[in-house]
C-alpha cells in the first residue's frame, strides 16, 4: 500500500526487520492460512536446548547433584550453585547455555531455590519425650492447684547504639534509616541481657534486661523481680513456684550458683521451688521461645536500639492478638562473674531430687530456723 520505501518505513516504525516484513508480505500474497490462529509454522523458530544439546541436561544434573558435596574433585563444592556459576561451569565443558536457561532446565529437573531448615535435633536423649512428658504433668498440676508456674531463659543479647537490626518496616521509599556499617563492641553504649520470665498460665511476660554478664544471680534476681512487680499479687496463696527452663546458661542444670541463688528466693518467698529442666539441645520447646520471645524480636524489627530507654519500651509495647502483655525494666545492678560455691555453701541448699533423672527435677524447699 505505501509504494516504494513502504518496507523501510513499516520497519523504522514497527523495529521488525526489513527481511521478516518481505516474508510475511510473501505469505500474505500466497493466500496461505496457519490453522488454529498460529502465527508461526509449526517446527519453527530456535529449537529447544534438549534438541541441539541433548548431553546438557545430564551435564548440569550433576554439577547439581547431592553427592558432588562428598567429592573434593568437584568444582562446586565450595562455592555457591547460582545459575550464572552453573552456566559457566557448562560453558567450560563445552555447553553453551544463558543463566536464564540454566535456570529453566534446573525448574524443569524438579529443583528450586531452597533455604535450610532446622529440622534436625541433633543425637537425642533417650528420655527426651519421657521428660517432655514429665514437664507437662508437673506444670499442668501447678495450673491446676492455682500454683504459679513459669517459663524462663535469656533472650539473646543485643549491643545498645545505632546498630543495624534485622527485618524490614515501612519507610518512605529512598529514606531507610541509616546506621553504624559495623556492629563493633567499641562503639556500642552499652548491652542488653534480657532475662524473660513467662507466667504460662496468664499468658504475661516480664523481661529484667541486665546490663553486666548473663549469670545465675541476674536469673534468679529476674525470677524474683517478677514475683515482687505480679506473681505475689496474681497468686497470694501460692506454695509452690514451678520454673520450666532449659539446661544451659545462668540457669543451668549443673550451674552451683543457680541452686544457691534459688534457696536464697525460696527462704525469702516462703515458695517452695520446684525445676524442671528441658534436656539438652531442645531448649527451643521451652514456652518463652515461641510465647514471649519471637514476638520481642517482631516488634523491634529494623529498629535500631539506640538506647536503654528504647529497649525497655520495644519491649513493653509487644503485644498478640491472643493477650499477650509484657512488663519490662532495666536492672543495672552488677553481676559478677565465676562465683565459686563450695561443697559447704551447696550441702546447705535444701534439695530434694526428683526419682525420674534427678539431673533435671529437684525441688529447693526454704530453709526452716
Amino acid at each position: 500500500m505505501l509504494g516504494r520505501g513502504g518496507i523501510s518505513a513499516v520497519a523504522r516504525a514497527s523495529g521488525i526487520s526489513p527481511n521478516t516484513i518481505r516474508k510475511g508480505m510473501r505469505e500474505i500474497e500466497s493466500g496461505e492460512r496457519l490453522e488454529g490462529g498460529r502465527v508461526r509454522r509449526r517446527g519453527g523458530g530456535r529449537k529447544p536446548i534438549g534438541e541441539t544439546d541433548p548431553d546438557m541436561l545430564a551435564a548440569l544434573e550433576r554439577l547439581v547433584a547431592e553427592d558432588c558435596r562428598g567429592d573434593p574433585t568437584q568444582v562446586l563444592l565450595w562455592t555457591c550453585k547460582s545459575v550464572r556459576i552453573l552456566s559457566g561451569e557448562l560453558r567450560e565443558r563445552g555447553h553453551e547455555a544463558h543463566f536464564t536457561t540454566v535456570a529453566a532446565l534446573l525448574r524443569s529437573l524438579g529443583y528450586s531455590l531452597q533455604s535450610n531448615r532446622k529440622t534436625l535435633d541433633g543425637a537425642q536423649h533417650p528420655d527426651r519425650d519421657a521428660q517432655f512428658r514429665y514437664i507437662n504433668e508437673r506444670v499442668g498440676a501447678a495450673i491446676g492447684a492455682g500454683e504459679p508456674a513459669i517459663s524462663i531463659d535469656t533472650k539473646k543479647k543485643e549491643l545498645v547504639g545505632n546498630f543495624a537490626n534485622a527485618g524490614r518496616e515501612w519507610q518512605r521509599k529512598g529514606e531507610p534509616v541509616k546506621t553504624l556499617s559495623h556492629d563493633f563492641p567499641s562503639d556500642a553504649l552499652g548491652k542488653a541481657i534480657p532475662f524473660g520470665v513467662y507466667d504460662i498460665a496468664s499468658n504475661e511476660g516480664f523481661v529484667n534486661v541486665g546490663i553486666t554478664a548473663e549469670t545465675a544471680q541476674l536469673a534468679v534476681a529476674s525470677i524474683g523481680a517478677w514475683w515482687e512487680d505480679l506473681g505475689h499479687e496474681r497468686y497470694p496463696e501460692a506454695g509452690l513456684l514451678q520454673i520450666t527452663a532449659d539446661c544451659g546458661g545462668g540457669n543451668g542444670n549443673r550451674t552451683r550458683l543457680w541452686k544457691l541463688e534459688l534457696q536464697r528466693l525460696a527462704d525469702l518467698t516462703g515458695l517452695t521451688i520446684h525445676v524442671c529442666h528441658f534436656p539438652p539441645g531442645t531448649s527451643k520447646w521451652n514456652k518463652i521461645e515461641h510465647r514471649l520471645f519471637c514476638h520481642i524480636t517482631q516488634t523491634w524489627r529494623a529498629r535500631p536500639l539506640t538506647s536503654y530507654e528504647v529497649v525497655i519500651n520495644s519491649i513493653a509495647a509487644t503485644t498478640t492478638s491472643t493477650g499477650l502483655k509484657v512488663y519490662a525494666r532495666l536492672d543495672e545492678r552488677d553481676y559478677p562473674k565465676k562465683i565459686q560455691v563450695s561443697d559447704a555453701d551447696l550441702a546447705a541448699v535444701n534439695l530434694t531430687r526428683a526419682e525420674f533423672h534427678p539431673e533435671w527435677n529437684y525441688s529447693i524447699s526454704p530453709t526452716t530456723e
